[in-house]
């Protein structure tokens, strides 16, 4: 059963909000406009805040799905992070669109606020805070993702969730590897910037 946990949380993390939005109102693939990201950010410049929402909820809930049948149906603590691994890996590399996905802040929230909802809510506050001083949603998604180590760590100490977030953090920063790079440059897109699908 476990097995089957971590698996089912796979291919949830494969259903991709992005692409199903943006495929049936536009009959286009999101991939291919924008920065080419399956996710919220993308959705938002290139179909509006509506879509963006939409699509937000549902890559957050997918977090939250994994999460709780994991909790409920697995037989050890371990299941239940590695289904939230494979929740956002699934989301960040779906077999089902050629592994090319979104890059799992939304689903990784989703994940944590399940697994551990204060240190999630820090991170969150922090990552909002700087999207709100900077208009850099790149950079407070980056930050909030990478201090939840440091935030797990102060909370809970070196063990399993420690371990989890470290992995978490990981993912996120090898994801936006090319915001880093353009954040670094100067030449990052900031939130409010459009580029609308024609």
């Amino acid at each position: 059963m476990d097995f089957i946990l971590v698996i089912l949380s796979y291919f949830i993390g494969n259903i991709s909000f992005a692409y199903l939005l943006v495929k049936w109102k536009t009959k286009k693939d999101i991939r291919n406009f924008g920065s080419g990201n399956a996710g919220t950010t993308n959705v938002l410049r290139v179909l509006g805040k509506k879509y963006a929402v939409l699509v937000l909820l549902g890559d957050v809930f997918k977090g939250v799905a994994a999460i709780l049948l994991a909790k409920a149906f697995a037989s050890n603590e371990i299941t239940v992070v590695l289904s939230g691994l494979a929740v956002i890996a699934g989301h960040n590399w779906p077999a089902f669109m050629g592994f090319r996905g979104g890059k799992g802040i939304a689903t990784s929230i989703g994940v944590f606020m399940m697994y551990d909802p204060m240190a999630a809510l820090i991170c969150i506050g922090i990552g909002v805070g700087l999207i709100a001083l900077t208009r850099y949603v790149s950079l407070g998604s980056i930050t909030g993702v990478a201090l939840l180590p440091f935030i797990i760590y102060f909370l809970r100490g070196v063990g399993l969730p420690l371990a989890f977030a470290l992995v978490i953090s990981v993912f996120s920063v090898y994801r936006h590897r090319g915001n880093i790079k353009r954040l670094l440059q100067g030449n990052e897109n900031k939130l409010g910037q459009k580029k609308p699908i024609e």
